[in-house]
Formats: C-alpha cells, structure tokens, sequence
C-alpha cells in the first residue's frame, strides 16, 4: 500500500479534527455542517490509517497482492467496463429527467410561495444523490445479469 494512502488518512483526520475543534469553539449557524465535516473527515481518516497498517504488516502483505491483482482484473475485464459505461449512460439519463421535473417542481412550489427556505432544496439534493448512487448500482446488476 503506497504512503500516500496513510497521509491522505493523516490529513482526514487532521481536517476532521480541525472542524470539530471549530465546531467546538465556536457558536454560528454552520455549526452543523462543521460537526458533519468533523464527523466525515475523522472516520474515513482513521479507517485509511488503519487500513494502511493493516494490509502494510507482513503476514497481510501476500493477501493485499493478491487482492490487488484481482481488482486489476476486475476493472479491466471488457465485459464490466461495457456494463459500467451502459449502466453509467442510463444512470445519467435517469438523472437528467429527475432534475428537469425537479427544476419544474420547485419552479412551481416557489411560485406559489410553498418553498421559501434552501432547507427543503438541500434536503431534496441530498435524497437525489442518493438515488444516483442506488440506480446506479441497480442498473448495473440488471445488465450484469443481462449478459
């Protein structure tokens, strides 16, 4: 596993721990998203350092070639990255609807004076990224079984 790898993680949890610090110091109206910050940059900081540690000792070294040579394997197998590409074109496709009848929803809404806050914007991007990321992985499988 390369070093890069341990800093990335170093600098994680350093920015994570900044954020909390602030989150702690401080009293604004972005305190939430700096306790999410901290909370997103911690985490996934300390899994990378632990993950790093874990496949660089030796009696894990053999097992992280040989899962490195499988996912080499994996991401170029022709068959996948067919299915990938499809799978990502009718993820977009899907997606480029949902946000043209979102752009007309909230056209709507606002109109009408129903949305006046981002709150409920924000809350419906987060839900959107979320279905990208499912009817991607949905998509993907149903072709997979396709072929």
């Amino acid at each position: 596993m390369k070093k890069s790898n341990l800093a990335a993680g170093i600098l994680y949890v350093l920015f994570g721990a900044a954020c909390l610090i602030a989150a702690l110091i401080g009293e604004t109206k972005l305190e939430g998203i700096l306790w999410g910050f901290a909370g997103a940059g911690i985490v996934p900081g300390l899994m990378m350092i632990f993950r790093y540690f874990y496949w660089t000792s030796p009696k894990n070294s053999a097992r992280y070639e040989d899962l490195l040579e499988k996912e080499k394997i994996e991401m170029h197998d022709e068959l996948k990255t067919k299915i990938r590409n499809e799978a990502g074109r009718y993820t977009y496709t899907l997606g480029m609807l949902v946000i043209c009848l979102s752009i007309l929803a909230f056209g709507i809404l606002g109109g009408l004076g129903i949305i006046d806050n981002a709150r409920m914007i924000v809350l419906f991007l987060s839900g959107y990224l979320l279905f990208q990321f499912i009817a991607g992985i949905i998509i993907f499988n149903k072709l997979m079984k396709r072929y």
